[in-house]
């Protein structure tokens, strides 16, 4: 027996593909000119964990311009003056509005997946945009003739069908990420907006059996954009909580930047489900430095103090490049910091005697 490990999604883009992207809005080259540098960036992705020892490998979004947005490509009925998500440096990404229904995925998750299950001899976890994420395409105002209720029902369904079809396509996990959930507590205090996103998010996990949920997970962070967070000084305590009534086999924690790992630690070890796994962060991808095995090996140890050893795994506090724009992270940092994860991780389960 030993620690898993993971990635949690998005990885930096190669240059190439960077590139292409660019000359892809320009129109000088074609779609499928573009499509061929993105299989190109997905097999270099699986081929450079592999090496690297990960025994769960993701395409690290490769062919997404945003890891968010992605089920939007091509979605008419949209304006561009949404809700806007202030970072700590100063920085802003807006959300697109919703202006008409009915609300329809425009591309499935389950496309990428099977993209990269046909390039990878291990195991490929699909990371999906919660549903919570999407709800807050939908204005204040609401949309004549499209209630919200519709546009949730619909919202529900679609995220249903793309996590099935995930599963269907031959998922390791399929993992939601709820990166907005700390954020909801920075915009609401009284957590009811954070309540409202959980509720939507189980009203999806709820469709699905015990079997199924066991490879469901979901991720939470507070952001990780151009070296910036949206919702840091938000107090993790206040969160985990709630967090943890979300109906999921795995739960996917930053913890790596935080400043007082072991209190949240005891927090966790309070409230963490006793059926599910939890994914510990030891690995932060917006501090330039590499993390050491050891360092690593730390982290997971002190994890150890507080949770059982046999329901602990590591991951990244988030992924390195959620928008493909964000080049704040070389591809060759994160790339050494994953390296520094699985060996930092094998270090810990050899002293812990795993």
């Amino acid at each position: 027996m030993s620690i898993p490990t993971e990635p949690i999604g998005s990885l930096p883009r190669p240059h190439a593909l960077l590139s292409g992207y660019a000359e892809h809005a320009a129109g000088r080259i074609t779609t499928a000119d573009l499509a061929k540098l993105q299989e190109q960036a997905v097999a270099d992705t699986l081929s450079r964990l592999e090496q690297l020892g990960c025994p769960v490998l993701v395409d690290g979004d490769q062919s997404k311009s945003s890891a968010h947005g992605y089920p939007l490509t091509g979605l008419t009925g949209l304006a561009p003056d949404g809700a806007v998500i202030p970072y700590a440096d100063g920085h802003t990404r807006r959300l697109p509005r919703l202006t008409l229904g009915p609300f329809r995925y425009q591309v499935r998750a389950d496309t990428y997946l099977r993209t990269a299950r046909a390039q990878a001899g291990l195991p490929v976890k699909q990371t999906v945009v919660a549903p919570s994420a999407l709800s807050l395409l939908y204005p204040a105002e609401g949309i004549d003739g499209y209630p919200r209720k519709a546009f949730l029902d619909d919202l529900a369904d679609q995220a249903e069908s793309e996590i099935r079809g995930c599963l269907e396509a031959g998922a390791h996990l399929v993992q939601l990420d709820f990166s907005e959930a700390r954020l909801a507590l920075k915009l609401d205090p009284s957590g009811g907006l954070l309540d409202d996103l959980i509720g939507l998010n189980n009203l999806v996990l709820s469709r699905f059996g015990e079997a199924e949920r066991e490879r469901l997970g979901v991720h939470t962070c507070p952001g990780a954009d151009q070296d910036s967070t949206h919702s840091l000084d938000v107090d993790y305590a206040e969160l985990l909580p709630r967090f943890f009534q979300l109906n999921a086999g795995a739960f996917y924690l930053q913890l790596a930047s935080e400043p007082d790992p072991d209190r949240i630690l005891a927090v966790i070890a309070d409230h963490l489900p006793s059926h599910a796994r939890v994914f510990i962060g030891v690995i932060d991808p917006i501090d330039p430095a590499v993390e050491s095995p050891e360092q690593v090996r730390d982290r997971v140890l002190t994890a150890a103090r507080h949770l059982p050893a046999d329901r602990l795994g590591t991951c990244d506090d988030a992924g390195f490049a959620p928008f493909a724009d964000d080049t704040s992270t070389s591809r060759e940092t994160a790339f050494a910091k994953i390296g520094a994860r699985v060996q930092g991780t094998a270090l810990a389960a050899e002293e812990l005697g795993m």
